[in-house]
């Protein structure tokens, strides 16, 4: 997948992306949103192995750019049934808070519905991450249920998630400010 818009890029990641994955997958500071506050504890070796498994059809992790420096990951898989599972990362803390979350998904999800043919994204996050659940909600997913998980996360608590769902009739194109 390769998609430009103005200044922003996705793209897929590759192992020469390995070392700048294992450094955010790593880093407490990135990875603390998802539960891992001392980062996930990977290797190089790791990364590379799991990105020559990725192929468009089931599982795709892919590399966002601004101005043509990487600033975070995001991923998307096939669970059947026509739909795509999603996540997003803004990695690069001065990028955070900036409005690249709500426009890379939209890139993303265009990508999704148009090229891809899926019929129905789905992602969850923490109950805590208002900020997601803001971005999540204006681009028109549909919130569908709020779920404890019975594990520990390496925070040491049973996480709370809430779950979505967008339709290509519901999603919200930032790029064009309407209805896809």
């Amino acid at each position: 997948m390769f998609i430009q818009n103005n200044e922003l890029t996705i793209r897929n990641a590759t192992p020469e992306d390995a070392a700048l994955l294992c450094g955010w997958w790593n880093d407490g500071a990135v990875m603390a949103h998802a539960g891992y506050p001392d980062g996930i504890g990977t290797t190089e070796e790791e990364v590379i192995k799991r990105l020559k498994e990725d192929r468009d059809d089931m599982h795709r992790r892919l590399i966002t750019e601004a101005e043509g420096r990487p600033i975070g990951e995001m991923n998307y898989r096939s669970v059947g049934g026509g739909t795509a599972e999603v996540g997003i990362k803004i990695c690069e803390g001065s990028m955070q808070n900036q409005g690249y979350g709500s426009k890379l998904l939209g890139m993303l999800f265009r990508a999704l519905f148009s090229q891809q043919g899926y019929r129905k994204i789905i992602l969850d996050t923490r109950l805590e991450n208002k900020r997601a659940q803001h971005v999540y909600e204006k681009l028109g997913f549909t919130k569908l249920r709020v779920r404890t998980e019975n594990w520990n996360g390496a925070d040491g608590g049973g996480p709370v998630f809430i779950d979505y769902e967008l339709v290509p009739e519901h999603f919200i194109d930032p790029a064009a400010n309407s209805r896809f």
